[in-house]
């Protein structure tokens, strides 16, 4: 008897041949693999401000997403703001969960798992003595991050918790929050 093996199809919306080809165009020529992102914040009114995104350097030269995407950012009332739109602090949840969740789809296409489902809730704790001035000795930022996945995919626990972690070791918001990072501001 004589069998043939058959590849199962799977389709997460990613272009795996396309990442291979860029992963192994950086690495033939690093000088393009450098990119420089961007964002242009005003400030409204209060605690409100308004950022948008529209330019981006790579590949060795400039490059533009397909649209100018814009966010608004405020406190909410509780802090004596307007809740114009999610704090800064929330826009951090926010890239850590896609950042993390396109990976999961990216590695699980890779990897030939078909998912069905890919869910994350983020907690994010902090104490508000520190921004406030009210304590020096607490961290203005968060003290713990949270991240839970509900992943419903055609693979083992083992393989699901394995592509979690594949991600949060590629993701490049992961790394910005878990090592420290040069940040220089200067006033024109």
């Amino acid at each position: 008897m004589n069998m043939i093996a058959t590849q199962k199809s799977v389709h997460n919306g990613i272009n795996v041949e396309a990442l291979v080809g860029a992963r192994d165009a950086v690495t033939q020529m690093p000088a393009a693999a450098q990119f420089q992102w961007r964002a242009q914040c005003e400030w409204v009114n209060g605690t409100h401000c308004n950022t948008s995104v529209e330019g981006f350097f790579g590949l060795g030269e400039e490059q533009n997403h397909k649209q100018k995407a814009t966010f608004d950012a405020d406190h909410p009332e509780v802090f004596a703001s307007e809740d114009n739109g999610i704090t800064p602090v929330e826009y951090i949840l926010v890239g850590l969960a896609s950042c993390l969740t396109a990976g999961i789809a990216s590695v699980a296409q890779y990897r030939n798992i078909q998912l069905h489902s890919v869910k994350a809730s983020l907690e994010g704790d902090m104490d508000l003595r520190g921004i406030l001035g009210a304590d020096g000795d607490v961290r203005n930022g968060f003290g713990d991050v949270r991240v839970c996945f509900d992943i419903d995919a055609d693979a083992s626990q083992e393989d699901i918790e394995a592509l979690v972690a594949q991600s949060q070791k590629r993701s490049a918001v992961f790394d910005i929050l878990t090592n420290p990072t040069n940040v220089s501001v200067v006033v024109k």
